[in-house]
C-alpha cells in the first residue's frame, strides 16, 4: 500500500489519476504512524517551499523514520525539492536533507524567451553510468519529453540520474538507494512518465 501524503500543497487529484491508473493500491494517511505500514511514500507537491513547513514535527521525523528503515520514497516537484537541505525560496524552511545540496531560483534569459517560472515540456538528459543503474528509468525512452512548471530546481549532484536545461542546468530526477525524486510532474507526462510511476511501485514491490 502506498502512502499519498497530503500536506496541502500537492495536486493529489492528477496523482491519484494516474496511480488508479497503473492498478496500484495507494491511501492517503491522516495521521503520521500511518505511514509505518506503507511499502513507499509519495511526496507531491506545487507551489512555494514554505508550504512544506506543514511537514515539520512528527511528520516529518516519521516519514525520516521510515525512510532510514528501507521503505522507498518518491518526492515529485515540490516533494523533490523538499528532500534536500532547503531551498532559497523559503530559507528559514528546511528540507528533510536526506540528499545533500540547496534548492535555487531558476535564471531567465530573454534572447532566449527563456521565462520565469519554467512552463512546458523538456527532454531528459540522462547522465551516464548512473542513468544505466537507474531504476526510475527502466524502460524510459531516451531523451524523453516530460511537464514541468516551477521556477525554484535543485543543483545537478552526484545524485543526478536526468537532467535538464532552462538558461542553464538542473537536476530532473535524482536517485539514491530507495530515495527518489523528479522535479517534473510524470502523471501529466504521458507513457514516459507513467512508466517513471510504475518504475517506483515496482521498487515497492520488491521491498
Amino acid at each position: 500500500m502506498i502512502a499519498l501524503i497530503d500536506y496541502g500543497a500537492g495536486n493529489l487529484t492528477s496523482v491519484r489519476k494516474a496511480l488508479t491508473a497503473l492498478g496500484a493500491e495507494f491511501h492517503t494517511p491522516q495521521s503520521p504512524e500511518e505511514c509505518a505500514s506503507a511499502s513507499g511514500l509519495i511526496v507531491p507537491g506545487v507551489g512555494n517551499f514554505a508550504a512544506t513547513a506543514a511537514l515539520e514535527g512528527p511528520w516529518r521525523d516519521t516519514i525520516a523514520k521510515v525512510v532510514a528503515g528501507g521503505i522507498p520514497l518518491f518526492g515529485i516537484c515540490l516533494g523533490m525539492q523538499w528532500l534536500f537541505e532547503g531551498s532559497d525560496e523559503a530559507p528559514e524552511v528546511k528540507g528533510l536533507a536526506v540528499l545533500p545540496g540547496r534548492v535555487t531560483r531558476l535564471r531567465g534569459n530573454a534572447e532566449q524567451r527563456l521565462k520565469i517560472p519554467h512552463v512546458g515540456w523538456n527532454a531528459l538528459e540522462t547522465h551516464g553510468c548512473r542513468a544505466m543503474t537507474s531504476r526510475l528509468l527502466g524502460e524510459v525512452p531516451p531523451r524523453a519529453h516530460v511537464y514541468f512548471t516551477h521556477s525554484y530546481a535543485a543543483p545537478v549532484t552526484a545524485d543526478c540520474v536526468a537532467s535538464t536545461t532552462h538558461a542553464e542546468p538542473f537536476a530532473a530526477m535524482v536517485e539514491r538507494d530507495r530515495i527518489f525524486g523528479v522535479q517534473f510532474h510524470p502523471e501529466k507526462s504521458g507513457e514516459a512518465g507513467l512508466q517513471i510511476l510504475r518504475n517506483f511501485l515496482a521498487v515497492c514491490s520488491a521491498c
